[in-house]
């Protein structure tokens, strides 16, 4: 039992639960939390006739109070707009429009709405629903279309004008068949809105063939590319789509000459290199789906995918993220398939057949031609069939699938899980790639790793600079979702380190600033001298260099500045204090004249107390020399 779905049997799940929780709460006044309590009582009556219930009821018990407290947090605000949807009402109806916000807003199903307001004695606008529904859905269609654009797919009085002017079904059998040009002919040319006898190559077209060895995108498999040659030079196949049974080839001609016309007898040549990228990435992701079931158990349904040659997505039913040190034993169990050797077999069957193997996997809701293709890792289709109930089978990864593949997993070469997100309730998508990708996803793992180690050894004021930059280049980088975690969690404990190191030295800064300025300025006073300038050595922390100042200033009214400096950085900073009784010497005046000479940066004043920086830290003893004739002048 899920609830990931906003339509279908998983809807119908949803809108009972959300009526018995808004009745429960609204009605019977029942405690929050209270219907996923409800399963005890369940399973004690029906366990017995239903066994499952007995073992997945903690899952059920997990799945309802997610549910449930998914659905309160939106009620109450639901709720709120139900009662002025009310109040607002013109006439006596609840307006179509009101009731569409409050599904579309606020998940609340039409019957629901109706069985709220005919507690009200109040019907709904069904009809004013229903269009606001519709209208909704054209805004989203007409959204879809400009993503789309000109591209061009045929509808179904397309497909019937083909069927009626006695144009087969494309044969697209030879697809399965590698490294293989393929004659065929052009039966039919469409523009995406007519059919043309021919066309001279001005515009994009779709062409029919007899027969393809171009893959047409379904399955979630994307579509071949490569060219279509013939009398009229070369059609580029920019992508392939298949409607009610017939491949529509959709392109252009490479050069405007003698044009592509129905009837041409062609050769197909299918981008092979590509489609070599493609294969590996589904053969993986049948075994991504095989390590999911063994790790996360068998409730994993398949709810979407697509291989592309870059990258390899896979959505499935799961109700909550999946933890680190599970990705990384999803990861290794398709390495471990690729290090294994697996032949890759595919053999057609029918239906009946195909359904009765054990472990056999299959996307829920598709529906599957009769006879089917059942692709197999590690044992031979026959053998399955054979002996079809045998429990070996829930150890491979058996599936029915009408897609390319490789013919061995080592062809795969390595697998990297990139990533693991949730997509929608109770879907999670993993994102992952394998050949060459993965071994860069990995390689550049390991260099993360050794530029870590190299960054805690490291010591100084950079360090912290190191860390940020490292953090964020990881956060960024394309590497196994598991090792991107174990690097996260490595440098977050860094980060503490260093902020409990930095505070650690901040307070050992204050006190050391404050003792050496004390001293110094109790020296001066003792030689009655009526200020002081001295060097303090805690870098660039001006928070101690301002609290010497401030120390001096408040115990012994002495006119103060410190100058702290980074060699390594070739910075310096400066605070100074004059006591505001002090006469003869203002704070930033003493400051600022101290700076002018080296166009130094300083302000402030307030209380007093004046800060600057010098960017420039060999100079420090120019700038305090300048300082100290400055205070003479002044306080002579």
């Amino acid at each position: 039992m899920m609830f990931s779905g906003n339509e279908g049997r998983e809807y119908v799940l949803r809108r009972i639960l959300r009526r018995a929780v808004r009745y429960g709460w609204d009605v019977l006044k029942a405690p929050n939390g209270f219907f996923s309590r409800l399963v005890d009582v369940v399973v004690q009556v029906m366990g017995d006739v239903f066994p499952e219930l007995r073992q997945h009821k903690a899952k059920i018990e997990e799945i309802i109070k997610e549910e449930e407290e998914s659905f309160g947090r939106t009620l109450a605000k639901g709720k709120e707009k139900f009662e002025k949807a009310v109040q607002d009402v013109q006439g006596n109806m609840l307006s179509g429009q009101a009731t569409f916000i409050l599904w579309d807003t606020y998940g609340f199903p039409l019957d629901l709405t109706q069985l709220m307001a005919e507690e009200r004695k109040l019907p709904v606008d069904v009809n004013g629903f229903n269009a606001a529904m519709e209208e909704a859905r054209q805004k989203a269609r007409n959204a879809r279309n400009k993503v789309v654009g000109e591209s061009i797919a045929m509808d179904a009085e397309a497909t019937a004008q083909l069927r009626k002017s006695g144009v087969n079904a494309t044969d697209d059998s030879h697809k399965f068949i590698w490294h293989e040009d393929l004659e065929s002919v052009v039966k039919a040319i469409y523009t995406g809105s007519e059919f043309v006898k021919s066309s001279t190559g001005e515009h994009d077209v779709g062409i029919v063939l007899e027969r393809t060895s171009f893959y047409a995108e379904q399955g979630g498999q994307i579509f071949d590319t490569g060219s279509i040659e013939g009398p009229f030079g070369s059609f580029m196949v920019t992508n392939a789509q298949v409607y009610a049974g017939y491949v529509v080839h959709i392109g252009s001609l490479r050069q405007v000459g003698k044009p592509l016309s129905v009837g041409d007898k062609v050769t197909c040549k299918v981008d092979y290199e590509r489609r070599t990228l493609i294969a590996p990435n589904h053969t993986c992701t049948h075994m991504l789906n095989f390590a999911l079931r063994e790790v996360l158990g068998d409730h994993i349904d398949q709810k979407g995918s697509i291989v592309l040659p870059e990258k390899l997505r896979f959505d499935f039913s799961h109700g909550k993220p999946v933890s680190p040190e599970d990705l990384k034993k999803i990861e290794s169990i398709v390495n471990k398939q690729i290090e294994d050797e697996l032949d890759v077999y595919a053999q057609e069957v029918t239906l009946a057949s195909a359904k009765r193997i054990t472990g056999l996997r299959a996307v829920f809701g598709e529906i599957y031609p009769d006879p089917v293709r059942v692709v197999s890792i590690g044992q031979k289709v026959d053998n399955l069939l054979s002996d079809p109930e045998n429990k070996e089978w829930l150890s491979i990864s058996t599936e029915l699938c009408g897609g390319t593949h490789i013919s061995n997993t080592r062809e795969a070469k390595a697998f990297a899980l990139l990533q693991e997100e949730g997509i929608a309730k109770g879907v999670r998508r993993i994102t992952a790639v394998t050949t060459e990708c993965a071994y860069k996803a990995m390689e550049l793992a390991s260099s993360f790793y050794s530029e870590y180690e190299d960054v805690v050894k490291s010591d100084g004021s950079t360090q912290e600079k190191k860390v940020a930059s490292l953090k964020s280049r990881i956060d960024a980088a394309a590497i196994p979702a598991a090792t991107k975690a174990d690097l996260r969690g490595k440098i977050s404990k860094l980060e503490e380190q260093l902020r409990k190191a930095k505070k650690k030295q901040g307070e050992e800064n204050i006190q050391k600033a404050i003792k050496v300025a004390t001293d110094i300025a109790e020296a001066a006073v003792a030689e009655g001298k009526p200020f002081c300038v001295t060097r303090l050595d805690v870098g660039l922390d001006t928070t101690a260099a301002r609290e010497a100042v401030v120390k001096v200033m408040d115990k012994l009214s002495l006119p103060i500045m410190v100058f702290s400096s980074d060699e390594a950085l070739n910075k310096a900073v400066i605070y100074a204090a004059v006591p505001p009784e002090k006469d003869g010497i203002k704070v930033l005046e003493w400051l600022t004249a101290a700076l002018a000479p080296l166009n130094g940066k300083g302000g402030g004043g307030k209380n007093g107390i004046a800060q600057g920086q010098e960017s420039n830290a060999s100079r420090v003893e120019e700038v305090m020399d300048i300082a100290t004739k400055f205070a003479s002048m002044k306080l002579r």
